[in-house]
């Protein structure tokens, strides 16, 4: 996993049995997805942006966008007033430029 210009801290976290065999059934894989756990519950609380989430994963954006598919989790999570606020700014910015 490369983590890139980032610095890092090692946790000890107490977990049981059962929970490190539904993990990954060893410490390394349990590890991974506890941290990817983590970072996409961060990402789905809106607390980081997808580029935040995606550099403390070690992956470019296109893979975060296909990792957040794979887990069913929206990129684009606008409520009905946001995204009608996204399409009059669009509007706006074309008579702008017209």
């Amino acid at each position: 996993m490369k983590i890139l210009n980032i610095e890092t801290l090692t946790l000890e976290v107490t977990l049981p049995k059962d929970l490190l065999a539904l993990l990954g059934r060893s410490r390394p894989r349990a590890a991974e997805a506890v941290r990817e756990f983590s970072v996409l519950g961060l990402y789905q609380e809106r607390r980081i942006s997808a580029d935040k989430a995606s550099e403390l994963l070690g992956m470019d954006k296109r893979e975060f966008v296909r990792l957040l598919a794979r887990k069913e989790i929206a990129y684009f999570d606008y409520s009905d007033q946001e995204l009608e606020d996204e399409f009059r700014t669009v509007d706006e910015w074309k008579r702008e430029r017209s």
